[in-house]
């Protein structure tokens, strides 16, 4: 006897599948076979099911071996009614974006909230106004510099339309700002910061630029002089090249208290030696960044390598010094 309790919920489940496929298809221009299947944890034979069942149904859907399924232009259905729970991720997103993002781009997010709140039936949206004044969120540090309040939004058209920036940058290590071209790359946020990676016309190379360091930042007419690799790509090639080993001795009860900062620096591994523990990193900055960390919990520490590391430690402690002496 068939079980068709199983059979509805199977039916159910394949239909929720192939509208968030439909709706996938409809927010992207190209979508690969691939894509689906990994969202979706089914086989690409399913996925091919699946796309014949939208076309029966009248969708035009376009498609090219090796390239993906497209939607022809035009082609819109209204949009799918929100669940409760998906609205309720926004609000926590919306949240993110007030404290971790520029103004500009957090207007545009509070203006796309209102239309996904418009959305909502009546009972939802109570739901959801009982819970938005319930999330706070407050970064650790000024993520942008107030007098730019369009950051971002610059940088996400230059990388969109490949158009370089003209910007003034303020660096940690120069007294001096500096103006330079840069084409962005991309952005990404690490260390409690967000920073963006482009090639600097002005160093020939490429550079990381922190977000509140940037004093001045404008769009220009300049086209990319270069074909770029991922964000990801880029950042693991220059790692790899620039990484210095570094060894040091810790007291077996202060380790706890740098677990969450440890990985930041650089982190590979470690080696419990009895009321010590030996951590090792390949980090990038022994000059500024690791030493001013090391500082942190020095008192109950010792380097082992690179001696270059302890100079930079004694010169920042001597530095501190004469700042006390003042």
């Amino acid at each position: 006897m068939k079980d068709y309790t199983l059979m509805s919920i199977d039916t159910t489940k394949r239909f929720d599948r192939i509208i968030a496929i439909f709706i996938q298809l409809q927010s992207k221009r190209i979508v690969k076979a691939k894509e689906i299947s990994e969202r979706f944890q089914v086989s690409l034979r399913t996925v091919y099911r699946d796309i014949k069942t939208l076309e029966s149904c009248g969708v035009p859907i376009a498609s090219e071996a090796g390239v993906g399924y497209s939607i022809l232009d035009g082609y819109r259905l209204p949009p799918i009614m929100f669940s409760r729970e998906e609205a309720g991720s926004f609000v926590a997103a919306e949240k993110l974006m007030q404290q971790f993002s520029d103004k500009s781009l957090g207007a545009y997010y509070e203006s796309a909230m209102f239309k996904i709140k418009s959305v909502l039936r009546g009972k939802d949206k109570d739901w959801i106004a009982s819970i938005e004044s319930k999330i706070t969120v407050n970064p650790a540090h000024q993520l942008f510099n107030h007098k730019i309040p369009d950051a971002l939004e610059i940088l996400f058209e230059s990388i969109a339309e490949k158009k370089q920036v003209f910007m003034e940058y303020q660096s940690l290590q120069s007294p001096e700002s500096k103006e330079r071209y840069i084409e962005p790359v991309g952005v990404f946020h690490e260390n409690n910061f967000w920073y963006v990676l482009g090639y600097c016309h002005l160093r020939k190379d490429y550079r990381q630029f922190r977000t509140n360091r940037i004093l001045f930042i404008k769009r220009s007419d300049l086209h990319f002089t270069l074909k770029h690799h991922s964000v990801d790509e880029i950042r693991n090639k220059k790692q790899e090249t620039e990484k210095i080993k570094v060894r040091v001795l810790i007291d077996k009860n202060v380790v706890k208290h740098i677990e969450d900062d440890k990985k930041h620096y650089g982190f590979i591994s470690q080696k419990d030696l009895g009321e010590l523990v030996e951590l090792s990193f390949l980090t990038e900055d022994i000059e500024h960044s690791f030493p001013r960390w090391f500082l942190m919990f020095g008192e109950y520490a010792q380097i082992i390598e690179p001696q270059e590391l302890k100079k930079n430690v004694k010169k920042l402690i001597k530095r501190i010094e004469k700042q006390m002496e003042k």
